[in-house]
């Protein structure tokens, strides 16, 4: 190759006007010798060996790009405070490695360094890169462990199962078939006979139709005899495992997702902490059940798209179905409950005893008979000995043999906040127990044997319920005592229960 410098004295300069024939795959091209004695500098990222003068054959480097190689970046404070915070002893995750955690840091710093956008990042709430580790396991662990549901298909939607009778999705994305105005499997012109000639012919009986041609030739009518491509560009799949929330608002209102969610719309487990916090100091202070079920619920979401499964989780599963029990929410109850038993399952930390008892109350009230025999099933012998759980089977052991009398002695004490299940149900046993001593006993009895019975808190609230199903005539004033006639009230509390047990609130039952 020739040198680029200026040709030597006595030599003409060559002509400047390209040869008519080009013969060859590379012509040689002159170049200009030189304008005002300067020589013709090629640019740095190209290099010639010289032939004539060395001195000449390579640009001498500007003092810019000198500059430029010296220059050290200069780190921002809030990204040295970053790395600081990643390796202090409080902050150190013994299943992440440091050399990980090193990888991490610089990926990060790295891709917002090139994006341009160090200055703009909130490092000071950004995840920790053991975080960011952690994050990505779990979500790795969770696509090995979740097998697939549906079997694998193409970006528009249509089964990649090969068929001969079904025309394949990749067959629609050749861009000279989008944009021909014909059917592109109808088209015949333009083809080679080779191509014409591998394809079926015409002499045998056709094929019957599939299914997506019969769609596509009624898209076509529909546009007025036009073809219109069925192509429909692939939608972008939505991301893959949990995200990581960006928003510091502590009441978030409680939104159904009918899209992927936003990290700036998603609270961090961080957030949600204090989140918890706020939400028992209001309900301890306002009481306004609206308002904290709402927040619960948004607090669940954000624990669920992030993927969080921990003992924090279960606390505030625990908390929220208390709060819906001493509210009479069956519905948001069992949505608790239904979760607390999976994460029990999972081995984490809470109050297994005392919800599992609940359940066995909550199957009574529902008089699932089915589902409660599964749940006694399901405890072990250590487990029978708790208190919480003797006494919920010790409930269904005096409903099933009829001993009312046993019955309202355990209503009169009850563990934790099962009181609150029971007298969802307390009311029909009433009746049921009503209708007993009507039947056993025929002579009259005092108010107060009934009050004591069936566990009335006074002789008034006794009455009032009598007088509540139209048993005002079967209530007599004596001497000493109010007397209750049995004998004529067999039939009114033996109809009235057969009513209350035929009903039953399945509100929320999943």
């Amino acid at each position: 190759m020739s040198s680029w410098a200026a040709p030597p004295p006595g030599v003409q300069a060559p002509s400047y006007s390209y040869p008519s024939t080009m013969n060859g795959a590379y012509t040689a091209v002159p170049v200009r010798a030189n304008f005002g004695g300067q020589v013709y500098q090629t640019p740095s990222q190209y290099s010639y060996p010289g032939q004539a003068n060395a001195s000449q054959s390579s640009p001498a480097t500007t003092p810019a790009d000198s500059q430029h190689q010296q220059q050290k970046f200069d780190w921002p404070d809030s990204v040295r405070s970053y790395v600081r915070r990643s390796f202090q002893t409080s902050n150190l995750d013994p299943s992440v490695s440091r050399e990980d955690m090193e990888a991490q840091l610089k990926e990060t710093i790295r891709y917002t360094q090139e994006c341009g956008t160090m200055l703009d990042t909130d490092w000071d709430n950004l995840p920790l890169p053991q975080t960011i580790i952690k994050t990505e396991r779990q979500r790795a662990l969770m696509q090995a462990i979740v097998p697939p549901t549906i079997a694998a298909a193409a970006p528009n939607g249509f089964s990649t199962v090969s068929n001969p009778k079904k025309r394949k999705s990749s067959d629609l994305s050749v861009p000279d078939q989008i944009n021909s105005p014909t059917v592109p499997w109808r088209s015949a012109k333009g083809q080679s006979l080779g191509d014409r000639v591998s394809k079926p012919t015409m002499d045998g009986p056709l094929p019957g139709k599939s299914k997506f041609q019969k769609n596509a030739e009624k898209r076509q009518r529909r546009g007025d005899g036009g073809y219109q491509s069925t192509y429909r560009s692939p939608t972008p799949e939505p991301p893959k495992g949990p995200i990581v929330g960006l928003n510091e608002s502590l009441e978030k209102q409680y939104f159904r997702l009918t899209a992927p969610p936003k990290p700036a719309d998603v609270r961090p487990e961080r957030v949600l902490h204090q989140t918890l916090d706020l939400l028992k100091k209001k309900w301890r202070k306002d009481a306004n059940y609206q308002y904290i079920c709402d927040q619960f619920k948004s607090l669940r979401q954000d624990l669920t798209v992030q993927h969080i499964r921990n003992e924090f989780t279960v606390s505030v599963y625990e908390i929220h179905a208390r709060i819906a029990l001493e509210k009479g929410d069956l519905g948001e109850y069992n949505q608790c409950q239904t979760q607390l038993r999976a994460l029990y399952k999972a081995g984490l930390k809470g109050n297994p005893v005392e919800f599992k008892a609940y359940r066995i109350l909550y199957f009574i009230h529902t008089a699932n008979r089915t589902a409660l025999n599964d749940a006694i099933a399901d405890l072990t012998a250590v487990e029978k000995e708790e208190r919480p759980i003797k006494h919920a089977l010790s409930v269904r052991s005096a409903l099933a043999l009829g001993n009312y009398h046993r019955f309202f002695q355990l209503y009169l004490d009850v563990p934790n906040m099962g009181a609150y299940l029971m007298d969802m149900f307390v009311k029909r046993e009433r009746l049921a127990a009503l209708a007993v001593i009507c039947k056993s006993i025929k002579q009259d009895v005092k108010l107060r044997y009934v009050t004591e019975e069936l566990a009335f808190e006074s002789d008034a609230e006794a009455a009032q319920f009598i007088i509540d199903y139209n048993g005002q005539d079967l209530l007599l004033e004596r001497d000493d005592h109010i007397a209750f006639l049995t004998a004529k009230a067999g039939q009114l509390f033996q109809t009235a229960r057969v009513a209350a047990f035929r009903r039953v609130d399945l509100k929320g039952q999943i």
